[in-house]
């Protein structure tokens, strides 16, 4: 099953088990899916979405929603962080698996292993590699510092 076709599920289920906050999340998932289809129209040989591209979104929409619930927390207002919380569980259900600390680690020391970078100008092709195997499995932020700092 796609994960399209899992978040269509997923929203028919919420609709008929009248789940109120999930209802509310997965109607904004198919609403900045449409936004992103809508923008790709425009783009030259733009098809479908695929599930990579579903990812990518997904993955916006979480740090957008981790960085509301940190403001809400920084000025009190908690009642608004737990709703931006509530709201990045839905989400996530939908995203692959992150990896931990020690799996990134090991992905970062493969793909330099692999690539035989040993220079800090190797540091692209490594991400590179890193982005294609591990979209949306792993923070890029933290894997680019963790590679600038193995091949320093």
């Amino acid at each position: 099953m796609s994960l399209r076709e899992r978040i269509s599920s997923e929203l028919k289920a919420a609709m008929k088990a009248k789940e109120a906050t999930k209802l509310a999340t997965l109607r904004l998932i198919s609403a900045a899916i449409k936004d992103r289809e809508i923008a790709m129209r425009g783009e030259a040989g733009a098809t479908e979405l695929t599930d990579a591209d579903l990812v990518a979104v997904l993955t916006r929409m979480v740090k957008q929603r981790r960085d509301s619930a940190r403001a809400y927390e920084e000025a009190a207002r908690l009642d608004l962080a737990e709703k931006e919380l509530a709201e990045i569980a839905v989400i996530e259900s939908f995203l692959p698996r992150q990896l931990d600390e020690a799996e990134m680690a090991q992905a970062v020391d493969a793909a330099i292993k692999e690539l035989g970078a040993s220079s800090v100008r190797d540091i692209g092709a490594v991400m590179s590699a890193l982005k294609t195997r591990h979209a949306g499995q792993m923070d890029f932020g933290k894997a680019g510092a963790l590679v600038k700092a193995r091949l320093a």
